[in-house]
């Protein structure tokens, strides 16, 4: 049976070759939404795991996590340095590091600091060593700085017209072991280096110069000048003073802190007496969840559009079919007047389309993967991101509704092939 199908399809093979094509297509579409959702999921869910708590200005919740975990730009308030002392100090806590935004380099972003943050991504460098002096740097692993490299920070960016600052230029000693997360593309100096840079010295993080605040330490705003001259430097950094990382009240604002708390009930603990008025206290999974109901509604949307094309594609392969069959009733006709069962004229028809069918599925499938794995590499290489594309046992079961409805579906031309007489169609 399987031979005469296949030579049949061999005799009209450029109207198998559409006809599988479009059933890729509509497919791939499936499956594409399908793997790059989860990957979306699961990398993003992977990169937040090494930040168990945010502390911020009180505002937004999910710009404080996008800006202080994925490293997206945006103007944060600052937060009174007091609070990051408290925290530093508090017994609760393992690690409190604050972290600066607003400049950048060679289109990455430069993080100011602590050695304790970067031990805790990274608990041993996969090149050279920890920034010991304000003019140093440790780079992420895939920042394409060699050691000893030189680094001139840009205040924001060049797509925004930012200006190079001239008070500093940082030195590479290290490079990070990879971590999967946003880090990987970011430049980390000491902190005490870009509050030098900015200026700021005054008690609870104010600056010498007013209104520079969101340039400083939250991420540069594209549509919003904070000064009029860009060129001018906010302070002096002596590049070569030993870093300090004792910090008291009256240390400079911070636009955010990632905390890691000793224990699960220290970190719930903390959350609750961070969440006041003049402060927020988030953690990352619980708006990444928040995220993800989003991403699930634009799933949903585009799986049901995506059906809705595989519905139309399917609609008009078998009214296709049909009319094929019609035009082969002679042919029909001839092998039923010669005694041929009727199940295997059934099968030979409903066996013809199922191929069709099941190439289709199966290009559709290595179409959507491939298509996942390209938006994926996208998406790493401009967040450093990892997503992992791949299936799960469940994926199963979306693969066997297609076949299902495959199997469905290709028996309505096998039927159309019945509905006249041997001898009607042979006289047709």
């Amino acid at each position: 049976m399987m031979t005469f199908i296949l030579a049949d399809l061999r005799r009209f093979w450029s109207g198998a070759l559409a006809v599988v094509v479009l059933i890729a297509l509509s497919v791939a579409l499936s499956v594409t939404v399908t793997l790059q959702e989860r990957a979306v999921r699961l990398g993003s869910a992977r990169a937040a795991e090494k930040f168990d708590l945010l502390v911020g200005a009180a505002g937004s919740e999910t710009q404080l996590a996008l800006s202080a975990v994925f490293l997206q730009p945006a103007p944060l308030p600052l937060m009174e340095g007091a609070v990051f002392s408290r925290l530093a100090n508090d017994p609760r806590v393992e690690l409190a590091a604050p972290v600066g935004f607003g400049d950048s380099a060679y289109g990455h972003p430069i993080v100011g600091t602590t050695t304790g943050l970067i031990s805790s991504l990274s608990p041993s460098l996969a090149q050279g060593a920890m920034f010991s002096r304000l003019g140093e740097a440790v780079v992420g692993s895939d920042v394409a700085l060699s050691q000893g490299a030189e680094i001139k920070p840009m205040h924001g960016t060049a797509e925004t017209g930012g200006e190079t600052h001239t008070a500093i230029t940082y030195k590479v000693t290290g490079r990070m072991a990879p971590t999967g997360t946003a880090w990987d593309r970011a430049i980390l100096v000491p902190i005490r280096a870009v509050w030098q840079l900015h200026g700021m010295h005054g008690e609870d993080g104010h600056h010498d110069h007013d209104g520079d605040e969101a340039d400083a330490h939250g991420a540069e705003n594209p549509g919003q000048d904070h000064h009029e001259d860009h060129g001018h430097e906010h302070g002096h950094v002596d590049a070569d003073a030993p870093i300090d990382e004792h910090f008291n009240a009256q240390t400079p604002g911070v636009p955010a802190v990632l905390v890691k708390p000793k224990t699960i009930a220290d970190a719930y603990r903390l959350r609750q007496e961070y969440r006041t008025g003049a402060t927020l206290g988030v953690f990352p999974a619980e708006v990444l969840t928040r995220l993800y109901a989003t991403l699930g509604d634009a799933r949903s949307l585009l799986l049901a559009i995506a059906l809705g094309t595989q519905a139309t594609v399917i609609a008009a392969i078998v009214l296709v079919t049909i009319m094929h069959v019609g035009a082969r009733r002679r042919q029909i006709g001839a092998l039923r007047a010669l005694g041929t069962p009727v199940r295997s004229i059934v099968s030979l028809v409903w066996g013809e389309l199922f191929v069709l069918f099941a190439a289709g599925i199966a290009l559709g499938i290595v179409f959507g993967y491939l298509a996942a794995l390209t938006i994926s590499a996208r998406l790493a290489a401009s967040t450093a991101v990892r997503l992992p594309v791949g299936f799960v046992f469940d994926d199963l079961w979306l693969v066997g509704g297609f076949a299902a409805v495959a199997a469905i579906i290709s028996i309505v031309p096998a039927i159309s092939a019945l509905r006249s007489s041997p001898a009607t169609a042979l006289r047709a």
